[in-house]
């Protein structure tokens, strides 16, 4: 069963400093942070900031291409969770039918951002995301759990190249 989740903030995590994008479901039970690079945390921040750069970025032309085929993206699924790695899947509807065509989470939210698509993950990766162990040290996991616990929904969104 998949869970439809909209991205609540892009942060930047505190233990790594790495960008992290927070999904959330609707009902605010459920949160899914997903490290991300820098380069599509800043296609994901763009987006969010509704800025547009002077010539299209990668996922833009992405959109474009898709839009110039008579194509359209349905939704995008985080489908799995493997070796402390994400993996997602662009769903798109063309003339002749349905494709699905393999991604990064951060690629597809870049493109669904773009294509207002909605964003939506399994709920087996959601199981298994909360006995994850990112961290290399038990004190950070730690502290990055509670870090997590404790978000103030104002301070999501503040990411900063």
């Amino acid at each position: 069963m998949t869970i439809e989740m909209t991205i609540k903030g892009l942060m930047v995590d505190p233990v790594t400093s790495m960008p992290i994008v927070i999904l959330r479901d609707a009902s605010g039970q459920r949160v899914l942070p997903i490290w991300v690079g820098v380069f599509e945390a800043n296609a994901i921040a763009l987006q969010i900031e509704n800025i547009t750069p002077p010539r299209p970025m990668t996922h833009d032309l992405l959109r474009n291409v898709i839009e110039h085929l008579h194509a359209a993206v349905e939704r995008i699924v985080v489908t799995e969770l493997r070796d402390n790695t994400f993996y997602a899947a662009i769903h798109l509807r063309l003339p002749e039918g349905a494709a699905v065509v393999d991604a990064r989470p951060s690629d597809a939210m870049a493109l669904a951002l773009r294509t207002r698509a909605p964003i939506f993950v399994e709920e087996s990766v959601l199981d298994e995301a909360k006995t994850l162990d990112f961290a290399p040290e038990k004190g950070d996991t730690d502290r990055l759990q509670q870090w997590l616990e404790s978000l103030d929904p104002d301070e999501l969104g503040k990411y900063k190249m």
